[in-house]
């Protein structure tokens, strides 16, 4: 019995788990990660900006970093989102944005998520209207930041290749005819 009570207390004793799943920043992330792995997760976020994020939320907002996320409170959890999406009101240093110098607006600024993608998807298709060298490549569907393309990027059907068991193959059906 005695063994039974200790882990009644022990359960009792951990804070309750808001969920297995957790939505931060557009992206479904596991409940048992730190908040350190959970920020690395979003699209737009490396590590190093993972852990630029969680030293700017151990010191801003006072919340600890090596919590598991799923252990947060939905104050807190709004309080990580707002850090995150606007990373640049931080005192993150600039070189760690992922858009610097932003040629419409000459701002520096960190997108993540959907964000993110829309933008680089509208400087692709701005590249292809300017015509520019490398909207020329997007728009012909070849590699753009110079690589070599003799020998890897290959699409569509292979012409006269043959391997030797299909040599062997159809050599043996051309007897059979004759």
């Amino acid at each position: 019995m005695a063994k039974e009570e200790k882990k009644k207390t022990s359960e009792e004793a951990k804070p309750k788990v808001q969920g297995m799943i957790v939505r931060l920043a557009g992206r479904d992330i596991n409940g048992d990660k730190r908040i350190y792995e959970a920020i690395g997760e979003i699209k737009g976020i490396g590590h190093t900006m993972a852990h630029a994020l969680s030293i700017h939320i151990r010191d801003a907002l006072g919340i600890d970093y090596n919590q598991q996320i799923g252990h947060l409170d939905e104050a807190n959890m709004s309080k990580i989102e707002h850090a995150v999406k606007d990373a640049t009101d931080s005192k993150i240093p600039s070189y760690l944005f992922n858009r610097r110098m932003e040629m419409q607006s000459g701002k520096n600024m960190h997108l993540v998520g959907t964000d993110l993608i829309v933008k680089v998807k509208q400087d692709i298709d701005s590249d292809i209207k300017l015509m520019s060298w490398r909207g020329i490549r997007h728009k012909t569907g070849q590699k753009v930041r110079g690589q070599k393309t003799r020998s890897t990027g290959r699409t569509g059907a292979t012409i006269g290749v043959m391997k030797k068991a299909a040599k062997q193959v159809a050599a043996k059906a051309a007897e059979a005819k004759k």
